[in-house]
C-alpha cells in the first residue's frame, strides 16, 4: 500500500497531522517522478502487512490520515483567502445590547475585512453610576477611552491585594495630627490613670478584637483612574471591571485581537462573565433584541429596571431555560452544592453567584455609590508619576515596577503635549507602542491617536507589519485604500462613530474635511511601522532622481520637484492646488 508522506517542501504530512505509524506495519520510503502531476517529485511510504488481520487497522489509519490532511489543507486555504479583499467599507455597529446602565455595541466580526485583520471591536457606553461587571476574554484587548472618566481594575492571577483598608482613614489621621501637643498629653495622662489594674488582660482582648477587625477590612488589587485619551491594555484571560463615577457617560472603544497567538480557541470572540446574566455581545441578530428592549422601555415602572419587568412578564425563567439560552455567568454551570463546598459558603449565597434570581445583563446600576480603596492623588503628583512612566518606558526593560504583578497597563495619548508628530498647519499624531508601554510587547498590539485640522492630509502610506483598525472619534475625512492591483477598494467619506480597516501593506490616504478629523487606530503589532509616499521621510525622497525620471517618464527637474515639494513628514498641510481652488485649511 502506498501513502504520500511528504509534501513539496519535504516535510512529513503524517507528522503534521499528529499521526504515528502502527507497530504492526513495516515500511520504507520510495521516491519517483509522477508524469500525471507534471513530473513533480513525490515521496511515498510503502507499507506491507506483517499480519493480514492488521488490514482493518491499516484502512482506519488511511482514512484518519486523509481526513486530517484534508482538514488542514482546507484551513490553510481559508486563511490564505481571508485577505483577498475586493472592496472595503466604513461600518456602523451591527449589534446593540441595551442594559439598565448603558449599552454595548459591536461590529460584525464575520465580515471579510474583520476576518482578514483577525479582530473584533466593541463600543461600550457606561452611564453615570454604572458598573460593567467583571469579565475576561480569550484574546488580548486594547481599549481607548473616547469620553468621560471613571475607574478600572484588573485582577492579575496570583498577585496580592495591594490596596488595603486601615482602621483609621488618612483624613482621621491628619485630624489627630493637627491637635495640639498639650491636648494629647492630657489624654495620655487620663488614660494612664484609668489603666492601673487588669492592663494585660485588656491588651489581650484588644489584640483579639484588632485581629478580627483586620480580617474584616477590605483588601483588593489596584484600582486605576481612567479618563478621555487613555489607552488600556488587558492581557488574555485577565479579569477586569470598570465603573463610571463621573457626571457624563463613559464611552470606550474596545478591540479584541482574536487572531493573536495567545488565543488558543477559534476566531469567534468570547467574553466570560463572573456575574450577572449577560447577553451575547457579538450576536448579529442583536438589533432585534434592542428594538424589543426599546419598545418595552416606555412601560418601565419607577424603581424597576426593564430587565426586571421582562422577568415578571415572562413569569420567571427556570435555571434550565436560562442555560438553554446561554445567558449565564461562568458560576452558573457549576453544581450549586459543589460550588458552595468549594467556596465554603451556604447554598443561598452560591445561588446568588450563579445569578439564579438576577436577570441583569453586563452593565448594572449601582445603588448609592461604590466605596472602595483608592489613594488620593493631586494633579502635581499625577504629572510627576506620568513623567516617571515616560522615563521608564523610554528605557525599555524596567526593573521591579514592571514585574508581572505591577504591570503598567494604561497610557494617555489624547493630550496635545503627548504628540509625537506636530504640525501647526496640519495637526498632531501620538503613537503608543511597546517601548512606551512595555505590556504591549506581551499583547503584540499598539495604538495611534490622530488629530487633523481642516483639510489636512495624513501622508499616504502603508503598514509594514500590521493591520490597522480605525475608529473615527470626531469629524470626518475622505479615505482611499489601494490594494496590490492598484485598485481603490475603499473610496468614501468616513464620519464620527464609523470604523474601517486597512490591511497590511495596503496603501491608505486620508484627508480631513472642513470640520477636522480625529481617530484612534489599533494595530496588530506591538511596534508597528509605516512607510510614507509623501513628505521628507517618504520612499520617493530616498530614490535617485534618475530612477524617478525613468520610472515615471518625467525629466529630472520634475523628479526633484516630486521629491522636495513636501518638507513635512507625516502630517501634511493643505496643498497649494487646494488653496488656489478656495479650499484652504483652518485650525480647528
Amino acid at each position: 500500500m502506498l501513502l504520500p508522506c511528504k509534501d513539496k517542501n519535504g516535510f512529513s504530512l503524517l507528522h503534521r497531522c499528529c499521526c504515528t505509524y502502527p507497530s504492526f506495519l513495516t515500511y520504507k520510503y520510495h521516491t519517483f517522478y509522477s508524469p500525471l502531476h507534471h513530473n513533480k517529485l513525490y515521496t511515498y511510504l510503502i507499507i506491507t502487512m506483517a499480519n493480514p488481520i492488521a488490514l482493518a487497522f491499516s484502512l482506519c489509519f488511511l482514512v484518519l490520515f486523509h481526513s486530517c490532511l484534508a482538514a488542514r489543507q482546507q484551513s490553510q486555504s481559508r486563511q490564505q483567502n481571508e485577505c483577498q479583499l475586493d472592496q472595503l467599507q466604513a461600518h456602523e455597529p451591527d449589534n446593540r445590547i441595551e442594559t439598565e446602565a448603558g449599552r454595548i455595541e459591536s461590529w460584525d466580526y464575520n465580515r471579510d475585512d474583520f476576518r482578514c485583520a483577525g479582530v473584533a471591536v466593541q463600543r461600550i457606553t457606561i452611564e453615570k453610576n454604572g458598573l460593567h461587571l467583571p469579565s475576561y476574554s480569550h484574546a488580548p484587548q486594547l481599549t481607548y477611552i473616547v469620553q468621560g472618566n471613571g475607574v478600572l481594575s484588573t485582577v492579575f492571577p496570583g498577585c496580592p491585594e495591594t490596596f488595603e483598608e486601615t482602621e483609621q482613614s488618612v483624613e482621621e489621621q491628619r485630624g489627630q495630627q493637627g491637635r495640639g501637643e498639650e491636648q494629647q498629653q492630657e489624654q495620655q495622662q487620663t488614660q494612664h490613670g484609668q489603666q492601673g489594674r487588669g492592663q494585660h488582660g485588656r491588651h489581650g482582648q484588644q489584640g483579639q478584637l484588632g485581629q478580627e477587625r483586620f480580617e474584616q477590612l477590605d483588601r483588593h488589587q489596584k484600582v486605576r483612574r481612567i479618563r478621555e485619551g487613555d489607552v488600556v491594555a488587558i492581557p488574555a484571560g485577565v479579569t477586569y471591571w470598570s465603573y463610571n463615577d463621573g457626571d457624563q457617560p463613559l464611552v470606550a472603544v474596545n478591540l479584541l485581537d482574536i487572531g493573536n497567538n495567545q488565543n488558543q480557541l477559534d476566531r469567534n470572540p468570547r467574553r466570560f462573565y463572573l456575574a450577572g446574566n449577560p447577553q451575547n455581545e457579538f450576536n448579529t441578530q442583536g438589533e432585534s433584541q434592542f428594538r424589543r428592549g426599546q419598545q418595552g422601555r416606555g412601560q418601565q415602572g419607577r424603581g424597576k429596571s426593564q430587565w426586571d419587568q421582562d422577568q415578571q412578564q415572562q413569569g420567571g425563567r427556570s435555571r434550565h431555560q436560562q442555560q438553554q439560552q446561554g445567558n449565564n455567568n461562568i458560576f452558573a454551570g457549576f453544581n450549586t452544592q459543589l460550588l458552595a463546598d468549594a467556596l465554603n459558603i451556604d447554598q443561598q449565597t452560591a445561588q446568588q453567584l450563579q445569578g439564579q434570581n438576577d436577570n441583569r445583563p453586563q452593565i448594572v446600576r449601582v445603588k448609592g455609590r461604590l466605596d472602595f480603596i483608592q489613594p488620593p492623588q493631586s494633579e502635581q503628583e499625577e504629572r510627576h508619576q506620568q513623567g516617571i512612566q515616560r522615563q521608564t518606558g523610554q528605557q525599555g526593560q524596567n526593573g521591579f515596577e514592571e514585574t508581572f504583578c505591577n504591570f503598567r497597563i494604561k497610557e494617555n495619548i489624547g493630550r496635545p503635549s503627548r504628540a509625537d508628530v506636530f504640525s501647526p498647519q496640519a495637526g498632531r499624531i501620538s503613537t503608543l507602542n511597546s517601548f512606551k508601554l512595555p505590556i504591549l510587547r506581551h499583547l503584540d498590539l499598539s495604538a495611534e491617536r490622530g488629530f487633523f485640522y481642516n483639510n489636512a492630509i495624513y501622508s499616504p502610506h502603508w503598514n509594514l507589519n500590521a493591520h490597522e483598525v480605525y475608529y473615527v472619534i470626531r469629524g470626518s475625512a475622505r479615505v482611499q485604500v489601494v490594494n496590490d492591483n492598484g485598485q481603490a477598494i475603499l473610496d468614501n467619506e468616513v464620519r464620527q462613530g464609523q470604523l474601517f480597516i486597512v490591511p497590511q501593506n495596503h496603501a491608505v490616504l486620508q484627508k480631513a474635511s472642513n470640520n477636522g478629523y480625529e481617530y484612534i487606530a489599533f494595530k496588530t503589532q506591538d511596534n508597528a511601522k509605516i512607510n510614507t509616499l509623501a513628505g521628507r521621510t517618504s520612499v520617493l525622497r530616498a530614490l535617485p532622481d534618475v530612477v524617478l525620471a525613468n520610472a515615471y517618464q518625467i525629466d529630472r527637474q520634475q523628479a526633484r520637484t516630486l521629491k522636495y515639494n513636501r518638507q513635512e513628514t507625516v502630517a501634511l498641510g493643505s496643498s497649494r492646488s487646494s488653496q488656489s481652488q478656495g479650499r484652504g485649511w483652518a485650525i480647528a
